[in-house]
């Protein structure tokens, strides 16, 4: 089924704050081929199906249009986020090794008392204040400052990385019409800059290991070898990038989620041990990341009634199935208390993600102690200003007002 202008319109900074009526009528269709060839999927089973599948790729490098040309950088390899089998799952386990289970099981544990810290740091700085950006003020800073002491990066960096994020982050709008090669070309730049960057650092650290990431991806290396250098660059500026960023969008989205949901909120107040199952509920919800916009079949293959030619861009919009009502009972309300839960917010298969449990500890840590030590919250603006990007939604700036003389939201 073609659907000629579907992507152009989620992809629309006008439908940013609310993408679900469009993911509805994509799920309509199951799967929506585009006039420029790439093809939607928006139902949960059928996207599960491709997430698992082996003939999918996640390597840009495998897609057939002249114009995804713009996504390749000679000077530096991919990150395995961006590579098949057998190489993704070598440069993975690799990586996997300095961060949690079975070499370094304790690693995300031994962090929730730096991250409480941290959060009470920046919140202590909110008491007293008429108006909060929820967004510059904690959500980002909170996520960055853990990621960069993960890796051992100098609190006084932190500017560059924000920088050199932002102009990567920048590349992922989607918005029609804007010259797509140029951002491209800006994005490799700075993703060259920070490995650059994380080059240097790992040079220094190589032989004389602190206790960072970034120390033991040098230094440590399991039956495959140790990581190259250039392998080593890639990999934390993945990490750097993808440990803070759907962070930022998480903490938002469940705090905006929370303040249209007083009665949620006011019940976490009371039982803030109903967190861990909030979070899961806010990752179905409202997911970081909405969707993936580069997968390609390897060879011809049939989903849902459709024929997927090799090459073709394949575009999974988790969001859409995370609100498909075949999988989930009344899927456009917020409940906490959800059972059967087996959300997309982190995706799914062998590219689940890879800081999914930090994010997920940051996340609780972090709506937990603004819960508990902040006042009434009453939205200034809703909807609130989006980031322009498509794939990774959430508030550019969450403000709001806080006093004894506050009321939250309806």
């Amino acid at each position: 089924m073609t659907s000629d202008t579907l992507f152009d319109r989620i992809t629309a900074y006008e439908h940013r704050a609310d993408p679900y009526p469009l993911y509805a009528e994509l799920r309509e269709s199951k799967v929506a081929r585009q006039h420029d060839g790439s093809y939607l999927v928006g139902t949960y089973d059928e996207i599960t199906a491709l997430l698992h599948d082996p003939r999918v790729s996640s390597d840009p490098r495998n897609l057939t249009d002249p114009d995804e040309s713009v996504f390749r950088d000679d000077s530096l390899p991919p990150a395995f986020i961006g590579v098949d089998d057998p190489e993704h799952d070598r440069l993975r386990r690799l990586a996997m090794r300095p961060f949690g289970p079975p070499h370094t099981p304790g690693r995300i544990d031994a962090l929730r008392d730096d991250i409480t810290a941290i959060a009470r740091e920046l919140i202590t700085g909110l008491l007293g204040r008429d108006r909060i950006d929820l967004v510059e003020d904690f959500a980002y800073p909170l996520p960055v400052t853990v990621i960069c002491r993960l890796l051992g990066v100098p609190h006084d960096d932190i500017p560059r990385m924000h920088a050199w994020t932002t102009t990567i982050i920048t590349s992922l709008d989607l918005t029609p019409g804007q010259d797509r090669h140029q951002k491209r070309q800006t994005a490799l730049e700075a993703r060259r800059q920070m490995a650059g960057y994380f080059g240097e650092l790992a040079r220094n650290r190589r032989g004389h290991p602190s206790d960072d990431m970034l120390s033991a991806l040098v230094n440590d290396s399991g039956s495959d070898g140790p990581l190259t250098e250039t392998e080593v660059m890639t990999t934390a500026v993945l990490l750097l990038i993808a440990g803070h960023e759907t962070t930022v969008n998480l903490i938002t989205n469940g705090m905006l989620t929370l303040l249209r949901h007083p009665e949620e909120l006011a019940r976490l107040r009371r039982e803030p041990e109903l967190m861990p199952a909030t979070v899961e509920e806010l990752l179905r919800y409202e997911p970081p990341v909405q969707l993936l916009p580069r997968r390609t079949p390897l060879t011809d293959i049939e989903i849902a009634g459709t024929t997927i030619p090799k090459g073709a861009t394949l575009i999974l919009v988790l969001a859409s199935g995370n609100r498909d009502p075949l999988r989930f009972s009344d899927p456009d309300r917020f409940d906490p208390t959800r059972r059967d839960n087996q959300h997309l917010g982190f995706g799914s298969g062998v590219h689940n993600c890879y800081g999914a449990p930090l994010a997920r500890v940051e996340t609780q840590i972090a709506l937990t102690e603004l819960l508990r030590s902040l006042g009434p919250l009453q939205l200034a603006a809703d909807p609130p200003p989006y980031r322009r990007s498509p794939v990774l939604r959430g508030p550019r700036h969450l403000l709001v007002a806080q006093g004894p003389g506050t009321s939250y939201a309806p």
